[in-house]
């Protein structure tokens, strides 16, 4: 388990100039959820994810991995990385080895494991995100969009993380790219059991995928709990900058002309199984 307490941090010191980031965040993150992070643009959702893996440090308050404090003396911030990985938005910006199958290694080499160890997670690593050996010797340049980031993934679950924390990782990708890459992550977490935190500006991606939402708004934590109770508030939503998936508004409107449907609909197939069984139950 991650643990937040009262984490807040601010940008710029105490001066005139300083920026509160986060405000008083408490937040408990259980091992094995599927998590949604959303928030308008300066909500606070990159500063929260940076502080999960100790790349920042929080101005106040305490982050406890495992129930010991990682501000603790002598705790060890790389082993808190080798199991809390973070992929940032653009991560292929990041590949740089010749071949994909060196590029994967990179992390575990940092690792100090063996050769055989470096290469037998490498090898699972590029399995588990859909890429068979016959990648290995290719350019990371010479792929394709999704292809990019699920080598760039691959580098980081080739460390072994029990947390993997995705910011917007469809982030200018096309649909079927986009679509991969969810899938491939939703794979990971089902038989892997990963803990998976997705950063995105997609509600419809976020109400298909997650179990848990949490809101972000102004360095707070707006709203915290399953897809339909999030979406729910939509109109609250919408006064901070957000919005539900469109097939939410369509549930409300076919409600509004009559159809009796489930109002707390977030996603396209179940507002299809609804809408079909109450025009059958018409007949």
């Amino acid at each position: 388990m991650i643990e937040l307490r009262d984490i807040s941090y601010v940008y710029g010191g105490g001066g005139s100039r300083a920026i509160r980031a986060l405000n008083h965040v408490t937040l408990q993150i259980p091992d094995g959820q599927f998590i949604g992070l959303i928030g308008h643009t300066g909500s606070g959702k990159s500063t929260l994810i940076q502080h999960l893996n100790g790349l920042i440090r929080a101005t106040e308050g305490d982050i406890l991995y495992n129930g010991q404090s990682i501000y603790a003396e002598g705790f060890s911030m790389k082993e808190l990385r080798s199991h809390v990985g973070l992929v940032f938005q653009y991560p292929e910006h990041q590949l740089f080895e010749t071949d994909v199958f060196t590029d994967v290694c990179f992390g575990p080499k940092n690792l100090g494991l063996d050769e055989e160890a470096v290469r037998d997670r490498a090898r699972e690593a590029l399995s588990l995100v859909g890429l068979d050996s016959s990648y290995d010797a290719v350019s990371p340049f010479e792929l394709s969009g999704g292809q990019k980031r699920r080598v760039a993934i691959a580098g980081v679950l080739a460390m072994k993380p029990e947390v993997l924390i995705l910011d917007e990782p469809t982030a200018g990708l096309d649909p079927r790219g986009r679509d991969e890459i969810l899938e491939q992550v939703a794979k990971l977490h089902r038989e892997q059991g990963i803990t998976v935190i997705l950063v995105s500006h997609s509600m419809e991606d976020v109400a298909r995928y997650v179990e848990r939402i949490i809101v972000m708004n102004h360095g707070s934590t707006a709203f915290d709990g399953t897809p339909r109770e999030v979406f729910g508030h939509y109109k609250e939503l919408e006064e901070i900058g957000l919005a539900a998936p469109q097939v939410t508004y369509i549930v409300h409107e076919l409600r509004r002309r009559g159809l009796p449907i489930d109002e707390e609909i977030t996603t396209v197939g179940e507002a299809r199984d609804a809408i079909l069984q109450a025009i059958g139950d018409r007949k």
